[in-house]
């Protein structure tokens, strides 16, 4: 397994080392230890969340307050645009967002941390996403930044498509408008 960086010093691409030959392909697709490691800080996943959606969904750009979620992504089938956008407040990157491409076929996951946003588009037919969380689901602490914020402008590969995205994606929040996080009020 190796780190990627990305232009956001946080948010990194974790690619593991596939063997395979004629018979298919194996690979960790999660080692603790290994990934602990890398990241120089200990890790503690306590959610997997399973997702299925068809081509052009959009869901995001979701996070928690207090209880905050860094959220290790993957997909499974399929593929996506995955985005975390940096919403702490006193953040140099604040705003400022980062992409990356994940496929059952690159195998690829995206460390999305605590402290930033994330959300993503279906760009085959359908994508089944996995991802690991470092705190539980708490609906009542759930927040929503609008996907077509003008102040993030994430370049979202919509290729004339209208994404389809829930009513509460819909009804989300600017980033000028929504809580953000300050590292006092997190409670991880």
């Amino acid at each position: 397994m190796q780190l990627i960086p990305t232009t956001l010093p946080e948010v990194l691409v974790v690619e593991p080392k596939v063997f395979g030959d004629a018979r298919g392909f194996f690979f960790e697709s999660y080692n603790q230890r290994a990934l602990e490691e890398l990241l120089g800080r200990p890790m503690n996943f306590v959610q997997d969340n399973h997702s299925r959606s068809a081509r052009g969904v959009l869901r995001g750009l979701h996070y928690q307050l207090p209880r905050a979620q860094g959220k290790l992504v993957r997909v499974v089938q399929g593929e996506i645009f995955d985005v975390a956008v940096d919403i702490r407040k006193d953040s140099p990157t604040f705003g400022k967002w980062e992409s990356g491409l994940l496929s059952a076929e690159n195998k690829r996951q995206l460390w999305v941390p605590v402290g930033f946003a994330h959300g993503f588009l279906v760009l085959s037919e359908t994508a089944e996403v996995l991802y690991k969380t470092t705190d539980y689901y708490r609906p009542e602490h759930e927040h929503c930044i609008r996907w077509d914020d003008p102040a993030i402008r994430i370049d979202w590969p919509l290729q004339g498509m209208v994404p389809m995205v829930s009513a509460k994606d819909a009804a989300g929040k600017p980033l000028s408008q929504a809580r953000v996080f300050d590292l006092k009020d997190v409670s991880r």
